[in-house]
């Protein structure tokens, strides 16, 4: 496994004579890799000829200082699961590599995929991911790029974004992998304590539960439901649960049920916080 660290050093490997011609598979991520990255590995490594990872801690879709200085770092770790993992290459770069000095962000219009749910809570946030996966798509210049679909609003940006800037890529959403108890699994997992940890599994119960109760009952009582049966447990406050169209994910109203919604959720604790999502067909 090659570890690369700089742009230059990027692009001079994928453009040898060993690279040229090679369908290159891509996974960003922020490290503190689990489970659920490594299916993206595998998947990408079953679809293409050369799997390239990134791992950056991206500060531009930070709101929060302390979240940042927060946010696990483990290199040593990651690196040993990547290479067991058959990845072949990993991007590794310094802040200072990827935005210059006085650098403004992305101007791109994404519509109410920013505004709405982790848009409206964290303004700005996804301005800073369209940016720097933009900017890693260019770096990388991949044939495909895998993402897995527990950030949902995120990977419609993404989306969004590769579309607006013409990218090549195929963006690749990769169902959630989940623990044994059912939570998302998330790098953000590690800062839980024991007891946000034990009952956390609760989250995705709950809005699971919400798909029998919607075919018979109105959205509004179905998401108070779930907003009261959540925020019952002493360790957790609903932030937002939104029922959503899956494309453009505004709220939908009862009477605009369709074929297909989804449950969009953010949870508080005293610790991280926690977003999941599941699909709705009626």
């Amino acid at each position: 496994m090659l570890i690369i660290k700089t742009v230059s050093d990027l692009h001079n490997h994928l453009s040898t004579e060993g690279a040229k011609g090679l369908k290159i598979g891509f996974v960003p991520t922020m490290g503190a890799l689990h489970p659920g990255h490594l299916s993206l590995i595998a998947r990408a490594l079953k679809e293409n000829d050369l799997v390239v990872c990134s791992i950056f801690v991206n500060p531009a879709q930070f709101n929060d200082i302390k979240d940042l200085q927060q946010y696990p770092r483990m290199p040593e770790s990651d690196l040993q699961l990547l290479k067991n993992a058959g990845c072949q290459v990993v991007f590794l770069p310094e802040v200072s590599e990827i935005y210059k000095t006085g650098e403004s962000l992305l101007t791109i219009d994404l519509g109410t995929l920013e505004t709405t749910m982790e848009g409206y809570y964290r303004p700005g946030h996804f301005k800073g991911v369209a940016t720097v996966v933009n900017k890693l798509f260019l770096m990388v210049q991949p044939d495909a790029s895998y993402f897995g679909e527990k950030d949902y609003q995120q990977l419609a940006v993404i989306r969004r974004m590769a579309q607006i800037m013409v990218h090549k890529t195929a963006i690749i959403g990769c169902a959630t992998l989940r623990e044994s108890d059912g939570l998302a699994m998330s790098s953000r997992n590690l800062l839980l304590s024991m007891e946000q940890r034990a009952a956390a599994p609760l989250i995705y119960k709950i809005i699971s539960d919400a798909g029998e109760l919607l075919k018979q009952n109105d959205f509004s009582k179905v998401k108070r439901w779930v907003i009261d049966t959540i925020n019952y447990n002493p360790h957790f406050k609903v932030q937002y649960f939104e029922i959503v169209d899956p494309e453009t994910l505004l709220s939908l109203a009862d009477h605009e049920r369709q074929k297909e919604c989804r449950g969009c959720i953010a949870v508080l604790t005293s610790g991280p916080r926690l977003i999941d999502n599941t699909a709705y067909l009626f």
